[in-house]
């Protein structure tokens, strides 16, 4: 049993924080550990949104430039759409700088 360490905790290291930029020309931060609607409804945005899981599509957005990573491996978009560049803010965490159209509609 490993002895207990007085003191307070280890600090929390920050997140990497990104800059979104939206294809309007709108910029917000956008932290490596938050989903991208949710950093874009911190910064006074409004983005459509409704399940917040990656299943609905209310969300869909297109990243023209810059990569995100999934919370979750599935994903509610076609192959066809992944090579058009959508996404789905809710469930998607940038990896570096990105640009954006959010909200759009088919």
């Amino acid at each position: 049993m490993a002895d207990p360490v007085d003191g307070p905790p280890p600090a929390r290291k920050p997140a990497d924080v990104f800059t979104a930029r939206l294809v309007s020309g709108a910029t917000f931060p956008a932290p490596a550990d938050l989903p991208l609607l949710v950093a874009a409804e911190h910064a006074g945005l409004n983005p459509p949104s409704s399940c917040r899981n990656g299943t609905c599509r209310t969300c869909i957005a297109q990243l023209t430039q810059g990569q995100v990573r999934y919370r979750i491996q599935w994903p509610g978009l076609s192959a066809e759409e992944k090579a058009e560049g959508y996404i789905l803010p809710c469930v998607a965490y940038p990896v570096g700088d990105v640009v954006l159209r959010l909200g759009v509609t088919f």
